[in-house]
């Protein structure tokens, strides 16, 4: 007898399930429709950006409510481009931003997961207190610590002999380093790979920095990935903190650039193919560092949601 339910059981399961489907033949489209809603809305003003940067401005107010605004079509050239480059030392912003957040990145994916590494697999007194007191950093906004930090970098000695780091690319890079973020991130992965991978490696006579360096990392690619994409995010588009500690364009990265090109652009009235050149130009190695790394960044998100 128990036999015979479970055989209709087994049998009707699938006919309910088809029978589900069936009574909502609509949710496929209407998922469909949802993403090219958002496409649309995160989109066009990326579209509508880098096509006019190749129009003049006269093209630009000229296609203002229409959908040419979004084509590129009519006066295209790279006139805008030239212009911003003829204007202000853009490729000396652009190298300054591409070098503070690279080795920004670096720096910050060794220091970040070693913390982590120390957080997750070591076992030591008051070590989720240690824990705790990181994780608390991330509900104060940097701008209730500016200040002071302005303060303390301003009285740190200099490797010539003088005092202050203002100024220099070390100001811009060594106190975004560290990052609570980056440390859950990292702790949250590496808590997900098993711990007798650790005990076997102990067995072989491994020390800790040899687990951390020929096991737990070459396992934690997408959490490195994530890291990196959220370290050179912020660090790429840093506005506040470089304008308060630079001043020569020597080190000033492409955000303040940005603003120092809109002051000389002002003197002759506001070039708008120019800002939208320049705005597409410190967009596009963001997004290709995304589209990169998109399906590592969502599969570490995703682990580390189900592990918290």
């Amino acid at each position: 007898m128990s036999t015979t339910l479970s055989h209709v059981a087994t049998t009707d399961a699938p006919e309910l399930h088809i029978a589900g489907e069936r009574k909502k033949p609509w949710l496929p489209a209407l998922v469909m429709l949802l993403r090219i809603v958002l496409c649309l809305v995160f989109g066009l003003p990326l579209v509508f950006l880098i096509v006019n940067s190749f129009k003049p401005d006269s093209a630009i107010f000229g296609d203002l409510g229409s959908i040419n605004a979004f084509l590129p079509i009519g006066q295209l050239s790279l006139d805008n481009y030239a212009g911003v480059f003829e204007r202000v030392p853009f490729a000396t912003f652009l190298l300054n931003s591409a070098l503070i957040s690279i080795v920004t990145v670096v720096f910050g994916l060794i220091v970040n997961s070693m913390a982590a590494f120390a957080l997750s697999r070591m076992q030591f007194k008051g070590q989720k207190i240690v824990l705790g007191v990181i994780l608390a950093t991330l509900i104060v906004p940097f701008e209730t610590m500016a200040l002071p930090l302005l303060w303390w970098v301003n009285q740190l000695p200099y490797f010539d002999g003088s005092v202050g780091w203002l100024d220099t690319y070390e100001v811009q890079i060594i106190p975004f380093i560290a990052n609570a973020f980056s440390i859950y991130l990292f702790y949250q992965y590496f808590d997900s790979i098993p711990k007798e991978l650790d005990e076997a490696a102990k067995v072989d006579g491994a020390g800790w920095f040899r687990i951390y360096r020929s096991i737990v990392m070459p396992l934690s690619g997408p959490a490195i990935a994530t890291v990196a994409i959220l370290t050179f995010l912020p660090a790429w588009n840093s506005y506040l903190w470089p304008l308060m500690v630079t001043q020569s364009e020597a080190i000033r990265p492409a955000m303040v650039g940005m603003d120092y090109f809109k002051q000389m652009t002002g003197a002759g009235g506001t070039a708008w193919g120019q800002i939208m050149a320049y705005a597409s130009m410190i967009t596009v190695p963001v997004l290709a560092l995304f589209i990169a790394f998109q399906r590592a960044f969502i599969n570490s998100i995703a682990s580390s949601g189900v592990k918290g």
